[in-house]
């Protein structure tokens, strides 16, 4: 069955930098387009950036435009986000999906000072 485990997650201070993984089993990872999104306290889940398959192509939500990057490697499996000055507002859990949209238990990440 499909399996996604996100890792990465902590606490940081507003400005600072973390890098998740997402490692994908049972299914064709580098056959499919793959997203991260992701879900703050008491809102509904937001798509944040999305990767084709053979990470050529990248798409990213204006909140976190030119401050996120999205990668993968097809040959372990993985799939990468760096996020960087990060504030407060990207306080979320995150997860990776995919397009027909099963996702992982998410990481926790929490921006504050």
């Amino acid at each position: 069955q499909v399996q996604l485990v996100e890792s990465g997650g902590g606490l940081v201070q507003p400005g600072g930098s973390l890098k998740l993984s997402c490692t994908a089993s049972g299914f064709a990872f580098s056959n499919n387009v793959m997203n991260w999104v992701r879900q703050a306290p008491g809102k509904g889940l937001e798509w944040i950036s999305q990767i084709t398959n053979d990470g050529d192509g990248t798409k990213y939500a204006n909140s976190v435009k030119g401050r996120f990057t999205i990668s993968r490697d097809n040959a372990q499996n993985t799939l990468y986000l760096q996020m960087n000055n990060l504030t407060p507002e990207d306080t979320a859990v995150y997860y990776c999906a995919t397009v027909q949209g099963t996702k992982g238990q998410g990481t926790q990440v929490t921006v504050s000072s």
